[in-house]
């Protein structure tokens, strides 16, 4: 398994192999490290653990590239490791999160803290790395700004059954059409989908980010709003299908919400001259709402 961390504390080769030994349970002996000036040559490739640590700039003075071997046991998840070494070392660790943006990273503190951070790499040549945002307090980062993240959310895997259903349907009774960006049963694909990550997401307490920002909540009220438009362009069969699809979603939705008298488009930048233009999900809302 490969994990890539990186530390806010320059390290010296020694502590980092000695902490990496304890959090694998292997000797010292059993973990082979090296710098930019080491002897490549005089490497163990047999070592039960690789790591190459690597010198960066910025708000980060450490990389490192640790391979461990499968005969490894237990082999901890990137979270597990990095917590482990930061509370070790100690230091601040960083490491990717899962979603898209390059972006996003997570941060574990000696004190136990895992916590998300916005890292951003200059483009020069050498990257200077820069930690912009945290959404916790970290002590020994007072002058980084704390604050949600909301590109991540946006981003964050949300199961979508009814959606998938309907999408597999299409791709296989219309499959140029669905592929098509623009076009009816594409629109339908994807706001049916947005719908349903939304009403997930609500359905579940906002997990696994806790929130959602308001742009992206607007987005997806939006993107119901569309389904209503897009019917009339669609096949008797499609329409159905989708139906059978926004029936139980819109039903969960109005189960989780409470009616609202203006508040959700007030928050929302939502004209209220507008409103009665507006499908009735725009006078419901989550309580409290997840912003």
């Amino acid at each position: 398994m490969t994990y890539n961390l990186l530390t806010v504390e320059s390290l010296h080769l020694d502590t980092v192999a000695a902490a990496l030994a304890q959090c694998l349970g292997v000797s010292v002996r059993d973990v082979d490290i090296v710098d930019e000036d080491t002897d490549q040559d005089l490497r163990n490739w047999d070592a039960l653990v690789l790591c190459e640590k690597t010198t960066v700039s910025g708000d980060v003075s450490t990389s490192l590239d640790i391979y461990v071997q499968d005969s490894v046991r237990p082999q901890p998840t990137e979270r597990e490791l990095a917590s482990a070494f930061a509370q070790l070392v100690p230091a601040l660790v960083l490491f990717p999160a899962e979603e898209a943006p390059p972006s996003a990273y997570w941060l574990a503190a000696e004190d136990g803290l895992v916590t998300r951070v916005r890292l951003n790499a200059s483009d020069d040549e050498e990257p200077r790395y820069t930690i912009d945002t945290v959404e916790a307090p970290v002590t020994r980062l007072p002058q980084v700004p704390v604050a949600r993240i909301p590109e991540v959310v946006r981003e964050q895997p949300i199961a979508t059954p009814l959606a998938a259903a309907f999408t597999a349907h299409l791709q296989r009774f219309h499959p140029e059409e669905s592929r098509t960006p623009g076009t009816p049963q594409w629109l339908a694909n994807d706001r049916l989908c947005a719908w349903e990550k939304l009403v997930r997401q609500l359905e579940s307490d906002w997990a696994p980010s806790g929130w959602c920002p308001p742009d992206l909540y607007r987005e997806r009220l939006e993107a119901r709003d569309e389904l209503d438009q897009v019917r009339d362009q669609l096949s008797e069969n499609v329409v159905a299908l989708l139906q059978s699809a926004l029936e139980p979603l819109d039903a969960l939705f109005a189960e989780l919400t409470v009616e609202d008298t203006g508040l959700l488009r007030k928050e929302l930048h939502r004209p209220d001259a507008r409103s009665s233009a507006l499908g009735w999900w725009w006078n419901r809302r989550p309580d409290p709402l997840p912003w």
